[in-house]
């Protein structure tokens, strides 16, 4: 007997060619049928489970629309079986493909007659667990089992997003979302893992509510959803934003902004990004003092760099991006990490952020001890050079000029002196052999740091000195393209003492530029030239 074929098979076919052989294609689709999927929804087809089979037997088992189990697994996981981390506390980590939680987890197992790890660790069993308790759901609603709408409630239930916004958003767009589009996914070598054909459904859930969404206060390309977790940052160098601190909500990007927004949860992060890079949430202004990492900055974790801040609250000195996914997921998708560059770059402009693995890093990186997010498979490499390329930055080595021309590539910078400038390196934490330093007072004598750019674009700019108490606190730096005065950066060389300390971002033209360091200051001090950084 031929198998029902519904009236969008057509769009089955279309999201089965780029993946299929001539030989697999749906009957009747030519190969020249164009593919409509979305880039997101390629990538995110695959798997190494053959799981049909599992959803079925769960779904008759249990009484379970298995489309509807398929669809909670592709909303939760994209079909991957995660291995459970902890981003949030009071959050408890998600397992397996249908990312469970917590008792949630121990109830499903006990209800489908599997051990906790069993659920947890294997994959028809993690499903089967997912589809007890959403019996168990049902049941207790007295829900009409045929329909499919009607276990919107229900689905919500099994989520855990308290938030109504939140909840309509995850039920109308992810979940009964895809099972409208359909979904096939293919394992590594190419067969059919997961088959969800698509179905005219609709969610018996409150759609969500029509109002204006307002664009984030400093991203526009994001939605206002303001978290009231968030505090002051410290006035000083210490509440400078020097740092873009990259996440994984482990969860879906609905749960995620839903938790952050959640007074209750005592955590939040500047922005969310969706899974699919569709929609970014802004939660904190930039300006504020977000939640997002519960440890204190340690320079040995993180190369050396900004020493100055060794012992400072990570959260006083960053901004903090959320990803929906897990640390434990085998890749990224593009369109994520498309609008995540977009958004790093947009911040690293705004806030003089220089692009590069020791200002753009890994939660897990920083708090080593109890987290590991974005995980081993975030693409680092392309990702920066992404950012660099929205922000107009060549992907190339930074270009450092020090003190001493002894060190120098010629070709690419060197410094000039005017009036009387002292080598020294009695102060530790001196860049190369030595430092320069200059008393003040009201001259044009600077010292000149020349560097050399092959293409013209837009170069952050960092500087190193010795901080000690006879510095001045207004030591000015002066920045040209060229021979145009771009702009000029009075800071306290007191402070900030051995580490490279970002001065702002600006547009170059092509060929010689400059950073002067000025004596023109108030008398009594001594300013300090070592070294300059062009990213």
């Amino acid at each position: 007997m031929r198998p029902f074929r519904p009236p969008m098979v057509a769009a089955v076919a279309a999201l089965c060619l780029s993946a299929c052989g001539p030989q697999d294609t749906v009957e009747g689709a030519a190969s020249a049928v164009e593919d409509t999927r979305t880039p997101e929804q390629r990538e995110a087809q695959r798997t190494p489970y053959e799981l049909n089979e599992a959803f079925a037997r769960a779904a008759n088992d249990f009484q379970v629309p298995a489309d509807l189990l398929k669809a909670i697994a592709y909303a939760e996981t994209r079909f991957e079986m995660i291995s459970g981390q902890q981003e949030f506390e009071g959050m408890p980590a998600a397992h397996g493909l249908m990312a469970l939680r917590g008792e949630k987890l121990a109830q499903g197992a006990r209800l489908a007659g599997v051990t906790e790890e069993a659920a947890r660790t294997k994959p028809e069993e993690n499903i089967r667990a997912a589809a007890a308790l959403l019996s168990s759901y049902a049941a207790e609603a007295g829900l009409e089992r045929s329909d499919v709408g009607a276990w919107a409630p229900v689905v919500v239930k099994l989520s855990g997003i308290t938030n109504p916004d939140a909840q309509a958003e995850y039920v109308h767009r992810d979940v009964f979302g895809v099972m409208r589009k359909g979904m096939v996914a293919r394992t590594p070598e190419g067969r059919v893992a997961v088959s969800l054909m698509p179905s005219e459904v609709s969610a018996r859930f409150d759609s969500p509510r029509v109002r204006a969404m307002l664009a984030g206060p400093d991203y526009a390309a994001a939605v206002w959803r303001p978290s009231p977790n968030y505090g002051s940052r410290p006035t000083g160098a210490q509440g400078d934003v020097q740092m873009i601190v990259i996440h994984t909500c482990e969860g879906t990007y609905s749960s995620c902004w839903s938790w952050l927004t959640n007074s209750a949860s005592g955590v939040s992060a500047h922005y969310v990004v969706k899974e699919d890079g569709g929609e970014i949430s802004q939660l904190v202004r930039e300006s504020d003092r977000g939640w997002h990492v519960g440890a204190s900055y340690d320079p040995s974790l993180n190369g050396g760099t900004m020493s100055s801040l060794s012992g400072v609250s990570v959260n006083h000195f960053s901004v903090g991006i959320e990803h929906g996914g897990s640390a434990s997921q085998s890749s990224f998708p593009s369109g994520q990490i498309e609008a995540s560059a977009k958004l790093s770059c947009d911040i690293s402009k705004g806030q003089a952020v220089p692009i590069d693995s020791y200002h753009i890093v890994a939660h897990g990186k920083l708090q080593p001890a109890s987290r590991t997010d974005p995980g081993p498979n975030w693409p680092w490499s392309s990702y920066l050079s992404k950012v660099k390329g929205y922000c107009g930055t060549p992907s190339t080595t930074a270009i450092t000029v020090d003190s001493d021309n002894a060190l120098n590539d010629s070709a690419k910078g060197y410094i000039e002196l005017t009036g009387a400038w002292t080598s020294a390196s009695s102060t530790a934490g001196y860049f190369g052999s030595d430092y320069l330093f200059a008393a003040t007072e009201a001259v044009s004598e600077p010292a000149t740091f020349f560097f050399y750019l092959p293409t013209a674009g837009s170069r952050t700019i960092s500087a190193w000195w010795t901080a000690g108490t006879n510095r001045s606190t207004a030591t000015p730096f002066v920045i040209y393209g060229g021979s145009t005065k771009l702009g000029s950066v009075n800071v306290n060389q007191q402070t900030g003492g051995g580490a490279w300390n970002t001065l702002g971002t600006w547009s170059f033209p092509a060929g010689w530029n400059k950073v002067q360091v000025s004596r023109w200051a108030p008398a009594g001090y001594v300013v300090v030239a070592d070294a300059i950084r062009v990213q």
